[in-house]
C-alpha cells in the first residue's frame, strides 16, 4: 500500500499530464495512442527535439500532427518537410482538412500557396533555400518536422536534410520521423550535439503483425502455392526458424525441375560427340535446370482467391509493371464488380476533367490506362505523369484498385497501404548492374503490408525466382535492419551560401558539425587508441635499442628509406607512363642517386660501430614494423578526421580560382559579384551553368533555344540511352548547336579543375532530349514531341519541370548576370512560360 504523499504526487502528475496540451490532441483523436507516440509529444511539449524511429505504418506522424497543433496553440509556425512532391501534395491536403485553407500553404519547386501561412508544406530544398537566403519567413518559426529524415542517405539528395539540421535557428525543435534503423542511437546522438536536448523514442512494434511467404508454382497447369517463410510454433505464431516444409517443397520442384530438363535433352547417342557429359554448348558446364517461375497473373489470381488483397507487387522495371497489367488482363482476370468500376470510372472522369488536353491524354494512352483501373489493376512508377499516379493512389486508398504493381519509389512515404505485399525479386537493377536487396529495402517495401484498423495481419510474399533461396529473404526480414550513413558532402553552391553568412574559419567549423563528420570521428577513436598502443610500444624498443655510439633511432630511419627507395619508389616508376625515354631515363637516374646518398649515410653512421649492433637491430626491426603500422594508421586517421572541411577547402581553391571567390586579409574568402551569382544556381551543375552565363555562351540563344541547351544540365539519360538529340534546331553549325558544344567544352574545363584539386568529377552532360524540349518550348503537342522517342510522359515532364526550374533561377538572379542580364533574363522568364504549360504545369493541388 502506497504512502498517501505517494498517492498525492500520483494524483498531481495525473493532473498535469490531463492539462497538458498533448494530452488535449490526444482527446481529439479517434483512437488511442500508442506509448511511444505519448511519450514523443510530451518531450516535444517540454521543449526538446524529437528523433521518432518506427516502422512503416506505425503512426509516427501522429507526433508531426501534434508538433503542428502545439504551433498552433502557441501561435507560431510549423513546417512540414518531405523528401518528394507528391508527399508534400498529400500532406498539404491532408492539413487543409484539418485546419482549412487560409492557415495552411505549400511550397515545392514549381508550386507556390499561401506560402506566409502558420503551416507550410515543403519539399526539403526549399527549406534549406530559404535559410540561405535568410527569408523573414523563417522569423516566427518554432517547430519543423523533417519526414522520411532517413533520406539523408540518399546520394544525391541527402545533403540537404543535413544542411537543414545544421542551419536552423537555435530556436527551432526539430520532429525528425526515420525508419527504424540499426544506428539510430548515434544519428539520435549526432541531433543532440547541433540542436541541443533530443528525445529519442523508438519503436520497433508493428501495430499489424507481419507474416512472411514464399509463392511457388510447379508449372503452368497447376495453381501457384503459398508457403510459409518460417516455421510456426504451437499457437501458431510465426517463428525465427526457416520453414522446412519450404525447403522440401523447393527440394521437389528442383528434381522435377531437372527430370523435365533430362526429357527435353537429346539422347546421349544423338549429341555427335559435342560437349560430352555434363557439358552444355560449346563445352560449358551445363546450367542447374531452374524451377518454374509463378506468372505474375496466376500470384494475383492466387491472392484474390484467398482474399488476400488489395496488395502492391513490387517490380524493379518501369516496363515490367505495365506488362504485368497487360498480363492480367490479357488472362481475363477481373477484380472488381460492376458498381466498383461505375465508381472507378466517376473517379477518373473526375480527377482528369479540365487538367489535361483530349491530345495529351491520347498521347498518354489514357483509355487502356483507365481500362485496367475498372478491372482493378493499375502500373505505378516515375514513368507515368503525376496526375495518373495520384489517381492510382486514390483508387487504391478507397479500396477500388486491387493490385497495384509498383517500383520501389512506391515505398517512399506515400499513404498506401496493403493487406499484402508481393516482391518479385531479391535483386534489383540499379543503372549498372543487378544488386541484392539490401535488409533496408526489403523492409521499406514490406512495410505497406498490414492496415491498420482494418487487417488483423500483413503478408510479405516473394515470388520464386531464378536463384531464390529461403535463406536470404530470411536474412532480409530481420527487424533493426540497416545503418544510417550519412551522404553530405560540400559542394560550390553550399560553400558560396556559407561563406556569404560567415567567415571561412567558421564555415568550416560548421561542415565539422555535420554527421558525416561525426560519423567519421565516431570511428576516428578506434585508430587514436591504435596509435597511442603503437606509440607506446614504439617508446619500448627504443629504450631497448639506446646506443651509446650515436642515434639508433635516426640510423634505423635511414634504413627504412633506403628500402622504400629500393623497392617501392623503383616498382613505381616502373609503372609510370613517361612522355619520351629520356624522361624515363631521367627519372631512374635520379633515383639511385638517392638510393647512393642514403647508402653513404647509412654505412657512415656511428651505430655501425657498436659492438651490440646485432641486439640491436633486432629491436629495430620490430621498431620499424611498428612505425609503419603507426605512420599507416595516421595516415587513416588523418583522412577521417576533418575530411568534410577539406573538401570544403579544395572546392574553395576550385572557386578561388575561377573568381567566385577572393583572398580577404591573410585568412579569409569573400564573395566576389560572380559568387553572388553562383550562390542562387541550385543545381547539380551550378559551376557549369554559371560559367556559361559568365562567358556569354547564351546570348545569341532564343527563349526555345536557352531551354533546348539548358536541358543538357538537367537530363540524365536511364540505363546509358541518350548522348546526342536526332537533330540540333538550326543545324549542326547553328546558335543551339554553337551553345550545346560551348556548354559540353565549359563542363570539361570545369571538370579537369575539379580533378586537379583532388574533386570528384562532374557528370557528364547529355543533349538526349535537347530537340524534344526544342519542340515543346516551340509550341508541339505532346503526341508529337514524345512521337517516336524513348522518353515517356512522366520522364519528359519531370525532365521539363527540371528544365522550368533551372531558368527561372537564371530570371531571379537577373542583378548578377552581367552586361546582358537584362536580355538573358528576359529571355529566361519567357522560356519559363513556353516549357511550363499543359501537361508539365500540372501541380496536383487543387
Amino acid at each position: 500500500m502506497s504512502s498517501p504523499a505517494a498517492r498525492y504526487a500520483a494524483f498531481r502528475k495525473r493532473q498535469i499530464r490531463t492539462s497538458s496540451v498533448a494530452s488535449r490532441f490526444a482527446r481529439t483523436l479517434p483512437f488511442e495512442l500508442d506509448d511511444f507516440q505519448t511519450q514523443a509529444d510530451e518531450a516535444l511539449e517540454a521543449g526538446k527535439n524529437v528523433l521518432v524511429a518506427a516502422p512503416t505504418g506505425a503512426g509516427k506522424t501522429v507526433v508531426a500532427d501534434f508538433a503542428v497543433y502545439l504551433a498552433q496553440e502557441r501561435n507560431v509556425k510549423a513546417f512540414y518537410t518531405t523528401p518528394i512532391k507528391a508527399l508534400s501534395n498529400q500532406k498539404y491536403h491532408d492539413l487543409v482538412d484539418v485546419y482549412g485553407q487560409d492557415k495552411v500553404g505549400l511550397l515545392t519547386g514549381d508550386t507556390s500557396i499561401n506560402s506566409e501561412a502558420d503551416i507550410v508544406v515543403m519539399t526539403t530544398e526549399v527549406l534549406r533555400n530559404m535559410l540561405y537566403e535568410h527569408s523573414t519567413t523563417l522569423d516566427a518559426l518554432h517547430y519543423v518536422i523533417l519526414d522520411e529524415v532517413h533520406y539523408l542517405a540518399d546520394r544525391f539528395r541527402g545533403p540537404v536534410w543535413e544542411e537543414v539540421i545544421i542551419h536552423l535557428p537555435e530556436r527551432v525543435r526539430i520532429v525528425a520521423l526515420s525508419a527504424t534503423v540499426s544506428n539510430v542511437e548515434d544519428f539520435g546522438k549526432w541531433i543532440s550535439s547541433v540542436r541541443g536536448d533530443t528525445e529519442l523514442v523508438v519503436s520497433e512494434r508493428r501495430p499489424v503483425p507481419l507474416e512472411q511467404h514464399v509463392i511457388v508454382q510447379q508449372d503452368d497447369r497447376t495453381e501457384p502455392e503459398i508457403i510459409d517463410l518460417y516455421q510456426r510454433d504451437d499457437s501458431g505464431e510465426q517463428t525465427t526458424k526457416v520453414n522446412p516444409e519450404l525447403a522440401n517443397r523447393l527440394d521437389q520442384l528442383d528434381r522435377r525441375a531437372a527430370r523435365r530438363a533430362g526429357a527435353e535433352r537429346p539422347h546421349k547417342g544423338h549429341d555427335h560427340g559435342h560437349g560430352g557429359k555434363g557439358r552444355g554448348r560449346a563445352g560449358a558446364p551445363a546450367r542447374k535446370p531452374e524451377r518454374h517461375t509463378p506468372r505474375r497473373w496466376a500470384v494475383v489470381d492466387e491472392l484474390n482467391f484467398l482474399d488476400m488483397l488489395p496488395g502492391i507487387y513490387f517490380i524493379f522495371s518501369r516496363n515490367g509493371c505495365d506488362q504485368a497489367v497487360e498480363q492480367c488482363i490479357n488472362a481475363g482476370l477481373e477484380l472488381t464488380s460492376e458498381q466498383e468500376a461505375k465508381r472507378i470510372r466517376a473517379i477518373v472522369d473526375e480527377m482528369v476533367e479540365g487538367q489535361l488536353s483530349q491530345d495529351d491524354l491520347k498521347a498518354l494512352g489514357f483509355s487502356r490506362f483507365r481500362f485496367a483501373l475498372e478491372e482493378g489493376f493499375a502500373s505505378h512508377h516515375a514513368g507515368m505523369v503525376a496526375l495518373f499516379r495520384q489517381i492510382v493512389e486514390r483508387l487504391f486508398e478507397e479500396g477500388l484498385v486491387k493490385m497495384v504493381f509498383a517500383t520501389e519509389t512506391l515505398a517512399l512515404g506515400i499513404n498506401m497501404p496493403a493487406r499484402c505485399v508481393v516482391v518479385e525479386k531479391l535483386e534489383k537493377f540499379d543503372g549498372t548492374g543487378h544488386v541484392a536487396l539490401t535488409p533496408g529495402e526489403f523492409t521499406q517495401l514490406t512495410g505497406r503490408a498490414g492496415r491498420r484498423g482494418i487487417d488483423t495481419i500483413g503478408h510479405a510474399i516473394v515470388v520464386d525466382h531464378r536463384g531464390f533461396v529461403p535463406a536470404t529473404a530470411a536474412a532480409l526480414s530481420s527487424k533493426r535492419v540497416y545503418p544510417l550513413h550519412s551522404s553530405f558532402k560540400a559542394t560550390f553552391n553550399m560553400a558560396v551560401n556559407l561563406l556569404n553568412a560567415s567567415d571561412y574559419e567558421t564555415s568550416r567549423i560548421t561542415l565539422d558539425h555535420s554527421f558525416a563528420q561525426w560519423e567519421a570521428n565516431a570511428s576516428a577513436w578506434q585508430l587514436e587508441s591504435r596509435m597511442a598502443t603503437l606509440r607506446e610500444a614504439i617508446d619500448g624498443y627504443e629504450r631497448a635499442f639506446a646506443c651509446d655510439h650515436g642515434d639508433f633511432r635516426q640510423f634505423m630511419t635511414l634504413r627504412m628509406q633506403l628500402s622504400d627507395l629500393e623497392k617501392t619508389e623503383r616498382n613505381r616508376l616502373k609503372h609510370t607512363a613517361f612522355s619520351s625515354d629520356q624522361a624515363r631515363s631521367d627519372a631512374f637516374r635520379d633515383l639511385d642517386r638517392r638510393i647512393g646518398d642514403l647508402r653513404r649515410q647509412e654505412q657512415q653512421h656511428p651505430c655501425r660501430e657498436c659492438p651490440d649492433l646485432q641486439q640491436h637491430l633486432k629491436w629495430g626491426h620490430r621498431w620499424t614494423r611498428e612505425m609503419r603500422e603507426l605512420m599507416r594508421t595516421q595516415e587513416r586517421y588523418d583522412s577521417r578526421t576533418g575530411s568534410v572541411a577539406r573538401q570544403f577547402d579544395r572546392i574553395c581553391d576550385v572557386l578561388t580560382e575561377l573568381g567566385y571567390l577572393e583572398q580577404s586579409g591573410e585568412h579569409d574568402l569573400v564573395l566576389t559579384e560572380h559568387g553572388q551569382l553562383l550562390r542562387r544556381l541550385y543545381s547539380e551543375q551550378d559551376v557549369v551553368l554559371a560559367q556559361a552565363i559568365l562567358t556569354g555562351a547564351l546570348d545569341l540563344l532564343p527563349p526555345a533555344g536557352l531551354a533546348a541547351v539548358l536541358s543538357l544540365l538537367v537530363y540524365e539519360a536511364r540505363r546509358g540511352l541518350g548522348g546526342e538529340p536526332r537533330y540540333y534546331p538550326g543545324s549542326v553549325h547553328g546558335p543551339i548547336a554553337v551553345a550545346a558544344g560551348e556548354l559540353k567544352a565549359i563542363r570539361n574545363q570545369v571538370n579537369a579543375l575539379c580533378e586537379d584539386h583532388g574533386l570528384d568529377p562532374l557528370p557528364d552532360l547529355d543533349a538526349g532530349i535537347l530537340d524534344i524540349m526544342y519542340e515543346w518550348a516551340d509550341g508541339r503537342d505532346l503526341a508529337d514531341v514524345l512521337h517516336g522517342v524513348e522518353l515517356t510522359g512522366g520522364d519528359f515532364v519531370r525532365n521539363a519541370k527540371r528544365l522550368a526550374d533551372v531558368l527561372q533561377q537564371i530570371a531571379t538572379a537577373e542583378a548578377y548576370l552581367g552586361p546582358n542580364g537584362e536580355s538573358l533574363a528576359k529571355r529566361a522568364r519567357r522560356a519559363v512560360e513556353m516549357v511550363n504549360r499543359g501537361v508539365v504545369s500540372y501541380s496536383g493541388v487543387d
